[in-house]
C-alpha cells in the first residue's frame, strides 16, 4: 500500500509542477513563438496524460494485488489490446507531428517578404557582429583579406567599393518591431548557433555557407542572443543582444548610425 501511495503521490508532485508553469519558457514575441508554444503545450498534455493514468493504474495493480499469495500466472500478452494502444499512440502523436510541421515549413520553406529587412550576421570566437546597407541600400564588396578585428573590420569590408562605405557595423543587432527582418548567418571560423529564447529560434552558421533566418519581433525590448553549439573555450562568452525598437526610433538609430559612419569617412 505504501508503494502505492508513493507512486500516486510521485504523479500528482509532477502534474502539479508542469500545470504551475513556475519555471517556464520566457514569453514568445512574435506569432512563431506562440506557434511553437501551442503545439510544445500539446504534446506535454498528450504525454503528461498518458503518464498520469498509467502512474494511477500501476497505483492500483499494486493495491488491487497487494495480499496475493499465490504465484503470478503466465501470461502472453493481448494482442488486440496492444495494436489498439499502438494504433491510439501513432495516430496522436504523428497528428501532432503533422500539425507542427507547418510551423517548420513556414520557417524554412516560405519565401521571406520582399519587403523584408537584410542583416548580415556574422559569428566568429567568440563574439558577434551585424552588418547593415546604408543609404544605398546596398552592401559593400568584402574580401577575406581585409578582415581586421582590431581595426573594426570584421567582415573585411572593401574600402575601395563605393557601396562598403556607407555600411553600419554593430555588435548588437536592433530591429524594428513587426517588420519582417531577414538575417544572412555567416560563420567566420567555426560552427556557431544563433539563438534567442523569446523567439524560439536555434539556427547553426556553419562556415562557407550563407544561410538566411527570417523572422519577426513584435514586442519591443531588448533579449539575449546567445551562441548555443560548443565552439570553443570562450563560448561561454559568445553572447549579445536583439534590441526590438519602436519603428520611428529605428529610423532615427538607423539615422545616426549613417551619420556617424559619414562623419567617419
Amino acid at each position: 500500500m505504501l508503494l502505492a501511495i508513493l507512486v500516486w503521490t510521485l504523479a500528482i508532485a509532477v502534474t502539479v509542477l508542469f500545470g504551475i508553469q513556475k519555471w517556464w519558457f520566457p514569453e514568445g514575441i512574435n506569432a512563431h513563438a506562440r506557434a511553437f508554444d501551442h503545439y510544445f503545450l500539446l504534446t506535454l498534455a498528450l504525454t503528461g496524460s498518458v503518464f498520469f493514468l498509467a502512474q494511477v493504474f500501476l497505483g492500483w495493480l499494486i493495491v488491487k494485488n497487494r495480499n496475493r499469495r499465490e504465484p503470478v500466472p503466465y501470461t502472453e500478452g493481448n494482442n488486440k489490446l496492444e495494436i489498439l494502444w499502438t494504433a491510439a499512440a501513432v495516430i496522436l502523436f504523428v497528428g501532432v507531428a503533422a500539425g507542427s510541421s507547418t510551423i517548420w515549413s513556414r520557417l524554412h520553406i516560405d519565401e521571406p517578404s520582399a519587403k523584408a529587412l537584410r542583416i548580415e550576421a556574422l559569428g566568429k570566437q567568440f563574439a558577434w557582429n551585424f552588418r547593415y546597407a546604408g543609404a544605398d541600400g546596398k552592401f559593400g564588396r568584402t574580401d577575406l583579406k581585409f578582415v581586421n578585428d582590431a581595426n573594426a573590420n570584421p567582415f573585411g569590408l572593401d574600402e575601395k567599393d563605393p557601396a562598403a562605405k556607407d555600411d553600419i557595423v554593430t555588435a548588437a543587432v536592433r530591429v524594428p518591431a513587426g517588420a519582417p527582418i531577414v538575417l544572412q548567418l555567416k560563420a567566420r571560423d567555426v560552427i556557431h548557433n544563433f539563438f534567442v529564447r523569446e523567439l524560439r529560434l536555434k539556427q547553426d552558421l556553419v562556415p562557407g555557407l550563407d544561410i538566411p533566418l527570417a523572422f519577426t519581433a513584435d514586442k519591443p525590448g531588448t533579449y539575449e542572443v546567445a551562441c548555443s553549439e560548443l565552439c570553443g573555450l570562450g563560448h561561454h562568452q559568445m553572447r549579445t543582444t536583439l534590441i526590438v525598437m519602436d519603428p520611428q526610433e529605428f529610423d532615427s538609430w538607423m539615422k545616426a548610425q549613417a551619420a556617424q559612419v559619414g562623419g567617419n569617412q
